[in-house]
């Protein structure tokens, strides 16, 4: 058998691509030293504080903020879009009910360009309108899917609410209580992006190639599913929930600990301190609590963040506490992180305009550290053991 000759590595970016800058953007940053999040230059914070979800989205796509006239016509426009075409409930309908909603938003929003007689144009015009629309419609189609998983008719959008409230009318049937909306609006505004994430890069990918925006959404939300990227807050409820009690997460850390089990909600590829929407959250995770009359989960986290900063100096994330205020909303834990793309569509949309904008097909080198010179063997001459 004929051996293969190695030569010595090349050097190589850190893993996972970390520290690589891919591109120039307007669109938001990420401090990792000093734990700041701006969007188009606007702390976080002053967002979360003052700003809505729908303002947010203006403001990511257009980088400036809204005049009023301008943000009314602007939610005035997101919602006339908010309906499905009747072809693709239709395709809902037929369904497994118990399909997982992140594969069914997938599904959908590739269906959806089917509907888009415009789908091939990407021209800064048409792929705003595509941002909307997509944006518009993504609440419509989980709310849709979850009513037909519990044997219930989808309830229509209302054009009089709000992004949040409309969302949880859909949902639930109910107008859902101004706190409880907001509270929702907060959570999406604080998911709205958050620079060049797995799934900002995968959609950017894409759209390098000059495929189609839905395309590259559609990219975009099958790596979100991943448990390493939008699919961990969905992990932070099923331990507290195994967990228990309050009493037991001490103990429950320390186990997961020593057995070098990762703990989801803690640590993060960028931050190298505080996740500064960890914040925001935890502050609308004990409102929300409160105004479902239990603050457990919250109470469980905060026991919980506390357990593992004292025995590995972890910080928490973003995910942490999203998942109790999620939750508390009365949201099922399988539908987590498809709230979550229900929110970072805005931000995959805001990078993909600018991707269109000045585009380069995306195609990096490797370091190969395979073999060299080495030589065809016939298979009448191969080794039946030798591996493939």
């Amino acid at each position: 058998m004929t051996t293969a000759t190695t030569t010595p590595a090349q050097p190589q970016p850190s893993a996972g691509l970390r520290g690589v800058v891919v591109g120039d953007t307007r669109v938001s940053q990420v401090d990792g030293q000093q734990g700041q999040l701006i969007y188009c230059g606007i702390d976080i914070h002053e967002l979360a504080r003052n700003s809505s979800f729908d303002e947010v989205a203006y403001l990511l796509w257009h980088h400036a903020l809204p005049s009023q006239a301008n943000l009314d016509e602007f939610r005035t426009q997101l919602a006339q879009r908010r309906a499905l075409p009747a072809p693709l409930l239709r395709v809902l309908r037929e369904l497994p009910k118990n399909s997982t909603p992140m594969d069914v938003l997938r599904t959908a929003a590739s269906a959806l360009a089917l509907f888009d007689p415009a789908v091939k144009d990407i021209t800064p015009a048409a792929n705003l309108e595509k941002a909307m629309r997509l944006k518009a419609v993504f609440p419509t189609i989980l709310a849709a899917f979850y009513r037909l998983s519990q044997d219930k008719e989808p309830v229509e959008p209302r054009v009089d609410l709000e992004a949040a409230a409309n969302f949880l009318y859909m949902f639930t049937g109910k107008e859902p209580e101004p706190q409880a909306a907001r509270v929702l609006d907060v959570a999406l505004v604080l998911h709205a992006d958050h620079g060049m994430n797995a799934s900002t890069f995968s959609a950017i990918v894409t759209a390098a190639t000059l495929a189609d925006m839905y395309a590259a959404v559609v990219s975009a939300i099958a790596t979100l599913k991943g448990p390493l990227h939008g699919g961990a807050n969905e992990g932070v409820i099923a331990n507290l929930m195994e967990i228990g009690d309050i009493d037991k997460v001490d103990s429950w850390v320390s186990g997961k600990l020593a057995r070098k089990e990762k703990i989801m909600g803690f640590g993060h590829a960028v931050y190298k301190t505080n996740d500064p929407r960890v914040t925001d959250l935890k502050a609308i995770a004990k409102e929300s609590g409160e105004r479902a009359g239990t603050t457990k989960w919250v109470e469980m986290t905060e026991r919980m963040e506390k357990a593992v900063w004292e025995q590995r100096q972890l910080y928490s994330n973003v995910d942490l506490y999203s998942a109790s205020v999620y939750y508390t909303l009365g949201i099922p834990p399988t539908y987590f992180t498809p709230v979550f793309a229900m929110s970072r569509v805005v931000g995959w949309c805001a990078h993909l305009m600018e991707q269109y904008a000045n585009n380069k097909l995306i195609r990096p080198g490797e370091n190969y550290v395979g073999g060299r010179d080495v030589k065809y063997v016939p298979i009448s001459q191969r080794q039946a053991d030798v591996p493939v």
